[in-house]
């Protein structure tokens, strides 16, 4: 790579004024037509908006418009607006040392303008990479005017002997700072209605006065928000004037399927361990990880207007794949397979991402993450394999039998314990769901059925996993068998 330019003379003479993008819209614009032309992916990691969300910011780029992104919590905003950068050039020249990435060619700042004057084609150029010219920030009740935008310094104005009204004298706020890149702001409805104003004037203005002060900075920046649909109202939370200046808004969800979410969660958690044993993550549970999200967010009891992340599957996964880690450990395996026993051993990281409603609250919150697991259980079972035929199966636990399941029994023991319910063990490898060599397949799969009667209420289950007939309180007894 040649030496890039480090004066505003060599600068010019590279030709680079003749090819730069006349703003950073323009330029985002340009870097996002060749992606285009070249038909590869926008933005990597962002799965499920294809044909949803991700054509509604296209059009928004290509028209330079100021977005924002509504959506619930966990529906990749955020991320939506870091992969914003890979749109960017590489790197930009700015004037060394300006604040405000001053353009060597059109500086906006007096420091910039004072630079170029007396230094000429001498004037020394700095080259911004394009991560530094994302500036992203959470709006909360607290943040001023001058965060955002800017104030004036007393002590900077001592050091350098100016006075007060003088423009050398102002802080930059995150704003200004992120001049010629891109300014994202998360939770836009909690910021205060005066900063609101701050930024209305800049969109509509294009410029931003600090402190009253004659100073205008005619500001090359992309907006970017994100909101939440039941804050971003009419109703007090967001000023008319700043809403009716947002080029575009665009609505975000969760994933449409549970292959999809599987696919989010897959990418996402942190599954591959590899200090002392091997993991090995069944697709069963992959799909009855997701179906928890899915069956969370269809349930009265929980609020939707808070909504379910898709950080609780996620989450959860890595819970699991943990807790089948422990075992493998203690136990001396050299494979860690996730059952459905550890499921429930990522009950905390379920429980703390729900908000229920009143009627929620008053069943709480693992006794409905236990319920949302057997139902997640079921619908796997049932979109697998449709209806079955298991009497045999109930009919022993209902002549007195039951069965303990704990999730630190070692591997062999559990498949012994499978092998003592009639039919359960043929029906799953009959099935498909597990290979009649695969006896931690076998397992997971006799698990899920045993679930799937229990959301059905055809068997009980304890909290430490005893599988008992319906209908009656379990509890230990001479004819139970303990793994």
């Amino acid at each position: 790579m040649s030496r890039l330019p480090d004066t505003l003379g060599a600068l010019r003479r590279s030709g680079y004024a003749q090819h730069r993008a006349r703003s950073v819209k323009d330029e985002l614009r340009r870097n996002l037509i060749a992606r285009l032309q070249d038909g590869g992916p926008l933005f990597r990691g962002v799965l499920g908006y294809e044909d949803t969300v991700m054509p509604q910011v296209v059009n928004a780029l290509l028209a330079r418009h100021n977005f924002i992104l509504l959506g619930l919590r966990g529906q990749a905003k955020s991320r939506i607006l870091r992969a914003l950068i890979t749109l960017l050039d590489e790197a930009m020249p700015v004037i060394a040392g300006s604040e405000i990435n001053d353009d060597p060619f059109h500086p906006i700042s007096k420091y910039g303008r004072l630079l170029v004057e007396e230094h000429g084609d001498d004037t020394p150029v700095a080259w911004v990479p394009r991560e530094q010219r994302y500036v992203e920030k959470l709006a909360t009740p607290d943040v001023t005017v001058a965060d955002i935008i800017g104030d004036v310094d007393p002590i900077k104005a001592a050091r350098g002997g100016h006075v007060l009204s003088d423009e050398l004298t102002i802080h930059y706020g995150m704003l200004p700072r992120a001049n010629r890149g891109i300014f994202a702001l998360n939770e836009l409805p909690d910021l205060a209605g005066k900063v609101q104003v701050g930024l209305f004037n800049i969109m509509q203005e294009g410029d931003v006065q600090i402190k009253g002060y004659p100073v205008r900075l005619p500001l090359d920046v992309l907006l970017c928000f994100t909101a939440n649909p039941e804050d971003y109202t009419a109703r007090g939370k967001i000023i008319t004037p700043l809403k009716d200046r947002i080029g575009s808004e665009i609505i975000t969800h969760y994933p449409e399927s549970v292959a999809l979410g599987v696919s989010i969660t897959r990418q996402e958690a942190w599954t591959r361990r590899d200090d002392g044993v091997t993991v090995r993550v069944p697709e069963l549970i992959e799909e009855v990880v997701e179906r928890i999200a899915f069956e969370a967010r269809d349930d009265r009891r929980v609020d939707k207007r808070s909504g379910v992340s898709q950080r609780m599957p996620i989450s959860a996964m890595e819970n699991v794949v943990s807790n089948a880690e422990q075992r493998a450990l203690r136990n001396g395996d050299s494979e860690a397979v996730p059952r459905v026993a550890d499921v429930y051993a990522a009950l905390p990281a379920i429980t703390g991402k729900i908000e229920l409603e009143y009627e929620g609250e008053l069943v709480g919150g693992a006794a409905i993450a236990r319920e949302l697991i057997r139902r997640a259980c079921d619908a796997t079972l049932r979109d697998r394999t449709g209806d079955l035929d298991t009497d045999e199966i109930v009919m022993w636990f209902d002549h007195g039998s039951a069965l303990q399941v704990s999730d630190d029994t070692a591997l062999p023991l559990v498949r012994q314990g499978f092998d003592l319910v009639p039919g359960l063990v043929s029906m799953v490898t009959a099935l498909g769901l597990a290979k009649r060599d695969d006896d931690a397949m076998i397992v997971v799969a006799c698990e899920l059925v045993l679930e799937a009667l229990v959301a059905r209420r055809k068997l009980s289950r304890t909290d430490a996993g005893t599988y008992a007939r319906a209908e009656r309180e379990t509890r230990r007894r001479p004819g139970s068998h303990e793994l």
